[in-house]
Parts: C-alpha cells; structure tokens; sequence
C-alpha cells in the first residue's frame, strides 16, 4: 500500500470516528447543564471529564480501525469493519437516547448492546491486527464504567429519565 493511500485512509477513518461522536455530541449539545441537574452517584466523574476522555476514546477507535483496514481492506475484513461501524451506530444512539430523548431505560439497555458490540469488535479487531484490538481496550473499560453510572442516574432520577 502506497504513503499517500495510507495517509488518506488514516485520515478517513479517524473521520468516521469522529463523524460519529459528532452524531452524538449533537444530541448532547446541552449535556452539561442536564448532567448537573443530575442527581448524580458520590462516584460520578465532573462533567469537564467526559469531553477529553471520549476524544482520546474516538481517536483510539479511528486508529484501530485504519491498523485493521490496513490488513486486507475491506473484502478481508468486513466482518470486523462492520462490527465496528455496528458499535459506532450504537454508541451515538445512546447520546440521543439518554440526553437528548431522556430515556433511562432505553439508554441502559443499549449500553449494554454497546458493550457487547465493542467486546466483539475487539475480538474481531484483534483477530486481524492485535495492536487494534488492544487501542480499544481503554474504550471497553471507559464503557463499562459508563454503563454502571447509566444504570446509577436512572434509578437516582426517574422523574428526569423516566422510572
């Protein structure tokens, strides 16, 4: 594969990335002044954390998905490509439904979708380049604790997310 293709592939799929988490940040637009209506778990990160951690997060992912792109394309690694793309979809629905829609329970449940889509997806990943699967380790552990604080602010403030 030639610098300049690989370049462009680089750039595109940290683009996607980044493209989703734009779907996501849309729908999170007032996140900050909601999070803090919150009643929130003694253990619940401050709400300037979540900016920094989900852009090192996505570019991570853009980055594992070019290693495995690298490896073949996509003829030879579809499978894993579109669990990755699956685990993208996933991951900006839940933006929507937690802030944007405020549905505890349709959010808990889809980042428990979610998880098991990226453990696939690292799985997949990991398969082709090991490398890639591991950039997406951090993001498992980061969603795992995720889904434990989803699960914690929805019982917490069922007249804000529906009980």
């Amino acid at each position: 594969m030639n610098r300049t293709r690989t370049i462009i592939g680089l750039v595109v799929a940290l683009g996607v990335a980044f493209a989703a988490a734009a779907v996501g940040g849309w729908a999170s637009a007032s996140a900050g002044s909601f999070y803090a209506e919150l009643v929130r778990p003694d253990w619940a990160p401050p709400g300037w954390l979540f900016g920094p951690v989900w852009s090192l997060l996505y570019a991570l992912m853009g980055v594992a998905s070019w290693l495995v792109w690298k490896e073949g394309g996509w003829r030879q690694n579809r499978t894993a490509l579109v669990l990755y793309g699956a685990q993208l979809v996933a991951n900006a629905l839940w933006s929507w439904l937690f802030f944007a829609w405020r549905m505890g329970a349709a959010a808990f449940v889809e980042i428990l979708l979610l998880w098991a889509l990226i453990a696939l997806t690292i799985r997949a990943f990991g398969r082709v380049r090991p490398l890639a699967g591991w950039l997406l380790a951090p993001y498992l552990a980061w969603v795992t604790f995720a889904t434990a604080l989803c699960w914690a602010m929805w019982r917490l403030n069922p007249e804000l997310l529906g009980g």
